[in-house]
């Protein structure tokens, strides 16, 4: 990537993004694609990267807590917050997984997680490779952030996350059942070498929100 700051885009709509921040790529635009947020909800966006997320949601009239575990990320999406117009409407945390926002409740929680397997000999070892590089399974961001995701959630709260079929995407439904959440795919990319799953949960006993299934 560089020491120089590049520019992509989304719909139209550009992003800066900083030398050591990611990159949004076909996962992070399959989250965007598939993005439903509703004025005045609470949405928590779980590494942020340069804030497209984040900056979708609030658009739509969310109230959004960012985080990342990237200095330079929270500085690159709080500028792309302030070209768009919506920095009032984001609170940008540095921060762990949900270590930010310790006793907070949400009514969306949006995950890009690391989970590309990554043996020690090839982990790079510095805050960019952070954002891909996910242990030896692709588990060691994904497992922990379904010990905790319910708990961060409102009654009817719902996340959204992606799932590589890397990191055995079996394992993640039998987790998402032993913690008491209900699941579905939202949509799925197939890539060269994997294939991308949106997944959406919600506690058991409560109806998923309305969406289209299939992948555009």
């Amino acid at each position: 990537m560089g020491w120089v700051k590049m520019k992509i885009f989304f719909k139209g709509k550009g992003f800066e993004v900083y030398p050591q921040v990611y990159e949004p790529a076909e996962d992070t635009f399959l989250i965007a694609d598939y993005l439903k947020v509703r004025p005045g909800e609470k949405v928590l966006e779980l590494g942020t990267g340069c804030g497209l997320l984040a900056i979708l949601a609030a658009e739509e009239g969310a109230e959004v807590v960012a985080t990342d575990i990237n200095a330079l990320a929270i500085g690159c999406a709080r500028s792309n917050a302030v070209s768009h117009g919506v920095e009032n409407r984001i609170d940008f945390r540095l921060g762990n997984l949900f270590e930010p926002v310790v006793g907070e409740k949400f009514d969306l929680i949006i995950f890009n997680p690391p989970y590309l397997p990554t043996s020690p000999e090839e982990e790079t070892g510095d805050i960019l490779g952070k954002a891909w590089e996910a242990g030896v399974d692709g588990r060691a961001v994904i497992d922990p952030f379904l010990d905790e995701v319910s708990a961060h959630l409102t009654d009817r709260g719902r996340f959204i996350f992606v799932q590589s079929s890397l990191s055995d995407l079996s394992k993640t439904i039998s987790m998402l059942n032993a913690k008491g959440l209900s699941h579905r795919i939202l949509a799925r990319k197939k890539l060269p070498h994997e294939e991308l799953f949106l997944i959406e949960g919600v506690r058991k006993g409560f109806s998923m929100s309305n969406r289209i299934l299939s992948s555009r």
